[in-house]
């Protein structure tokens, strides 16, 4: 594609792909046909008609043609959005572009899941099914393999799924979308914005779609993921929308559509009412329901985060533990990951045993340390596979891995994370020998003069790496 601020991304110029075929068996599961590269590197090749981006072509027509069956046909329509920036800016894409074709705003219904539940919860499932909608979107909750979320009917009630999380597995009986197989990897809300922006006419200029696309590209991979907007295979007219916005104000607008999801109380329905009657960062930025629950949740992550953290014996973890009823484990980790080093250190989790209302769990987020991001992408760990890697060493793992399922290293390959039970939790962390100290040689076999790195036995004093916020 010519490098032109005028010309939009034309996904006509690119491959078709096979979409995932229905199964009628719990056995057989629809999975992604393309090879497994990089995800977050362009390719060199992606001017070939061979690249499908930001998903396989023929999925992207076949949601399109999905969506104006739902105004067309008049179809009660339910979006089920994820909770964050990015299922948020989804759910406000696809509703935007539904009442714009056509589609009554009274024939549309929204379900917010529950506090840490999954769509593929039975219980969820079945509060889905409830509603009584002919035609689901479901958003940015992830994907795994196994039965319909819903009884179809025979065809009658019909199912589509936009995502980009890692996964080759989906429900049956569903039409997928998915950008993980798809690099550069595009978030949940930038490909329902591709998808959608050919069925509406917004200009590119005041596009409420193309400012919301940008809000949850910014919530799930920061503000400069996209070095360039006028580089292929990225919308470049997006770029414009951005630079008239500017990153601050998306920036700002994002930790206050984070923070509702995040606090004791759960407060995602205030948020999506609010995103709702949102068309600008300002908008957000200036909501009551949103400046209250970001002050209430910086203050619970001021209150945690000066945890100090456990090593395991290999050092390649540092582990924080804390117990707060907010979902506050994904900042800490996140603000840790950017700060911590440590020798043979790859990536920080934090556990909290405090926010599953059940009392029964831990949830527990990952995020790779700051040096490991500098890698190439196919050096970085991959925390997926390292989680799986220590479950494989608890004891009996084949009954541990039937009992987590798909609640164990979900996500990103560099932020996963999960939500089992206590007692598998702690069976996990003795797997991981956390808190058990190397013996001297597996320590250092250098020059302890020359060792600069942290010993995981090092007891620090960690305000010194966050003073208290100003408020």
């Amino acid at each position: 594609m010519h490098k032109s601020s005028k010309r939009r991304l034309s996904l006509d110029t690119f491959g078709s792909g096979s979409p995932p075929s229905p199964r009628s068996q719990p056995s057989k599961r629809s999975r992604v046909s393309n090879p497994s590269p990089s995800p977050y590197e362009v390719p060199t090749n992606l001017n070939s008609s061979r690249i499908d981006w930001p998903a396989p072509k023929s999925n992207i027509e076949d949601a399109r043609v999905f969506l104006k069956e739902c105004a067309n046909n008049s179809h009660l329509t339910l979006i089920v959005p994820d909770k964050d920036a990015d299922g948020l800016s989804s759910g406000k894409i696809v509703h935007h572009t539904l009442v714009s074709i056509g589609l009554h705003p009274e024939k549309i219904k929204v379900h917010m899941l529950g506090k840490s539940s999954s769509v593929f919860q039975e219980d969820e499932k079945a509060k889905i099914e409830a509603h009584g909608a002919t035609r689901i979107i479901v958003l940015d909750q992830g994907s795994r393999g196994g039965l319909s979320l819903v009884n179809t009917e025979g065809g009658r009630v019909r199912i589509l799924i936009m995502d980009h999380h890692e996964s080759d597995e989906f429900p049956d009986e569903a039409l997928v979308v998915s950008a993980c197989r798809s690099p550069p990897v595009v978030t949940s809300s930038l490909l329902t914005y591709l998808v959608c922006e050919p069925l509406h006419s917004c200009t590119c200029a005041n596009d409420v779609c193309a400012t919301f696309a940008l809000l949850g590209l910014f919530g799930d991979l920061g503000p400069s993921y996209v070095k360039n907007w006028d580089d292929n295979p990225w919308p470049s007219h997006l770029g414009i929308v951005m630079k008239r916005l500017t990153k601050k104000a998306l920036s700002d607008a994002v930790s206050m559509m984070n923070a509702p999801r995040r606090m004791a109380d759960y407060g995602v329905k205030d948020a999506w009412d609010a995103i709702l009657t949102s068309n600008t960062p300002k908008d957000i930025s200036t909501n009551a329901t949103f400046v209250e629950a970001r002050a209430r949740v910086n203050a619970e992550v001021e209150r945690c985060t000066h945890t100090p953290p456990k090593f395991t014996k290999d050092g390649r973890v540092a582990v924080f533990r804390i117990s707060s009823g907010f979902q506050v484990h994904p900042v800490i980790a996140t603000r840790w990951a950017g700060h911590l080093k440590a020798k043979n250190l790859q990536f920080v989790m934090v556990a909290n045993s405090g926010y599953h209302p059940s009392n029964q769990h831990t949830n527990f987020s990952c995020r790779i340390i700051a040096p490991m991001r500098k890698l190439p992408e196919s050096e970085r760990p991959n925390i997926i596979e390292l989680l799986k890697e220590y479950g494989r060493k608890v004891k009996d793992s084949e009954s541990f891995f039937e009992r987590v399922g798909g609640d164990f290293a979900r996500g990103h390959k560099e932020a996963s994370g999960g939500s089992i039970f206590n007692s598998d939790f702690e069976l996990l962390m003795d797997a991981m020998e956390v808190g058990v100290k190397a013996a001297t040689s597996e320590v250092s076999k250098g020059s302890p003069s020359k060792s600069k790195a942290i010993d995981p036995s090092q007891k620090t004093k960690l305000t010194a790496y966050f003073p208290p916020r100003k408020t």
